[in-house]
């Protein structure tokens, strides 16, 4: 782990992940993609409940928790338990809303590989920012 200048770095947060995909021709099913993470960083930033209560119904639960375990070996300090299954609105305890915005807005991949979970096709996170082009026989 290591602290990087925010002013400098592009960071791939864990709810970035959320909504990339890979369109590979001929693939069937590109998401969610798997992460291969070689480096992660925490970067703390203010707890906003209403951009995350915004957020979560857009969400696929299922795939956050799934980028979570992926990239869990790799954070540091450890996050808090987020609950497998999203709770229904209005029953999401506050310690679990500021569980879920740390996972989403505070983990960033900087360097390692989003894998197609169809074709295994690696795309690669440099510096923080996944590459998503398609090779030209990809189209």
């Amino acid at each position: 782990l290591r602290y990087l200048d925010i002013h400098t770095t592009k960071k791939m947060r864990l709810l970035t992940h959320n909504y990339l995909i890979s369109n590979v021709k001929g693939t069937k099913e590109g998401y969610p993609l798997q992460i291969e993470a070689e480096e992660v960083v925490i970067e703390d930033s203010p707890f906003d409940q209403e951009l995350l209560t915004g957020i979560l119904p857009k969400l696929n639960y299922e795939a956050v928790i799934g980028a979570l375990h992926q990239v869990a070996d790799k954070v540091e300090p450890k996050p808090a338990d987020i609950p497998e299954k999203l709770p229904e609105e209005g029953e999401i305890d506050s310690a679990t809303l500021e569980a879920l915005y740390h996972v989403l807005f505070n983990i960033h991949v900087i360097e390692g590989h989003l894998v197609c979970p169809d074709t295994g096709r690696k795309f690669p996170i440099k510096q923080g920012i996944p590459n998503m082009i398609l090779h030209e026989d990809e189209i």
